[in-house]
């Protein structure tokens, strides 16, 4: 198990926004990757705990919304549509699992993450 860090609870309550505002994916279009982006331009320099998480979350965001244009032209021969449907499963649970530990300020590394922003 990873240490818990000392953050400040601002810290760890936007490192946890970083996370959630992913789920507005499901609301808007591209909104789980300008959530996320918001999030953490506005406190990226304030914190390098937001930094981090900001950047796993963003870079989990990105690598979901490409397998999924990879995974919808599959749908056609059957076998995207069990794909499209543990990819809405593994976002939604990812972004609890790191959510949650973003809060008590321990690290979590998304699977399937393609490290775009680093």
């Amino acid at each position: 198990m990873r240490e818990i860090r000392e953050l400040s609870e601002p810290e760890r309550n936007w490192a946890m926004l970083c996370h959630l505002s992913g789920f507005a994916g499901f609301f808007f279009p591209f909104g789980g990757i300008i959530g996320p982006l918001i999030c953490w331009l506005s406190r990226k320099d304030e914190s390098l705990w937001v930094n981090q998480n900001g950047k796993a979350s963003l870079n989990f965001q990105l690598s979901i919304l490409l397998y999924m244009i990879l995974a919808i032209p599959l749908c056609f021969i059957i076998i995207g549509i069990p794909i499209v449907m543990f990819l809405g499963v593994l976002k939604i649970v990812c972004i609890i699992i790191a959510s949650v530990k973003a809060s008590k300020g321990e690290e979590y590394r998304y699977p399937l993450s393609i490290p775009f922003i680093q």
